[in-house]
């Protein structure tokens, strides 16, 4: 471990060899189809993929999805999906959609071989700030992901900090590409989430393991009611990242604290899946005796 706790990326044991075998990418996100953080990571994977022989596809949404986590929409109210070609200025060549659908659908369909053969990998971004902490929850960009692994695809979501201006999407970048024969030889239903904070790649102090913090953008609610029944309520916004010794419950390790102190942050998440253990058990058999106590009145 370096320094906060964080592990440098030309520090550890000996850099495992990956599998070279062919891979499919499909590349989405949820700022929607014409972002300029998808056309950088879009630009970087062709350049990558053109020479190595892999094959890469772009499905994303038309319209900005931020915080659609994985929803995938009213499916049930209408027949069909609608989509458009799309050209990426620089990389003509690559196969570019954009669907009327949320991230998480755009995956889905991906995954279904509807453009094109199903896909080893789905990476989702370049998202216009990082999604770390409670925001991982509702996060389109992580909603993709974390739909793709469901499927049983390999899944990388990549974010970066939107703040100071202008914007290192070409960082972002270089750190995704590097993870990504990573995703590739790692076991099926694999997400990392990756969060970049917006500095030159020659400025990044390192890749480092994160956990998720407590950060999140909304730090509270309050009611203001009018006349009659209707009224408002306003939300109190804070920082997804925080300065880093801003609290003493900060820990060092938190994927908000490491971006913050200029680390990217790098994440293994877990979809939806059964909670075990003995007090998920407890809970679950306390249940259905009390739901099972109505059918003996």
């Amino acid at each position: 471990m370096g320094e906060r706790g964080a592990r440098s990326t030309d520090s550890g044991p000996k850099r495992r060899r990956y599998r070279t075998g062919r891979v499919r990418i499909l590349v989405t996100n949820d700022d929607g189809v014409h972002a300029p953080g998808l056309a950088a990571l879009v630009r970087a994977l062709a350049a990558w993929t053109g020479s190595n022989g892999h094959e890469l596809v772009v499905v994303a949404p038309l319209a900005n999805y931020s915080g659609a986590a994985a929803a995938v929409g009213t499916v049930y109210e209408r027949e069909a999906i609608a989509f458009r070609r799309v050209r990426i200025e620089g990389v003509e060549g690559v196969d570019v959609f954009g669907l009327d659908a949320p991230p998480a659908l755009t995956a889905i369909v991906g995954v279904y071989g509807a453009f094109g053969p199903r896909p080893d990998i789905v990476v989702s971004g370049i998202n216009l700030g990082v999604n770390v902490g409670r925001s991982v929850l509702h996060s389109g960009t992580v909603g993709a992901a974390l739909s793709a692994a469901q499927h049983g695809l390999r899944a990388l979501a990549v974010s970066l900090r939107s703040q100071p201006v202008p914007h290192r999407w070409d960082t972002a970048a270089a750190v995704a590409l590097a993870v990504i024969p990573v995703v590739a030889a790692a076991p099926p239903r694999t997400v990392l989430n990756l969060n970049v904070p917006n500095l030159a790649l020659s400025e990044l102090r390192g890749v480092a393991p994160a956990r998720i913090s407590d950060a999140g953008i909304v730090k509270g609610a309050r009611v203001t009611t009018r006349p009659g029944d209707a009224g408002t309520v306003e939300l109190e916004l804070g920082a997804a990242v925080p300065s880093l010794g801003d609290t003493s419950e900060e820990d060092p390790t938190d994927d908000a604290a490491l971006v913050a102190a200029g680390f990217a942050a790098l994440t293994a998440l877990h979809g939806v899946g059964e909670a075990y253990g003995p007090e998920a058990e407890a809970v679950v058999v306390a249940a259905v005796v009390a739901a099972g106590s109505i059918l003996s009145t």
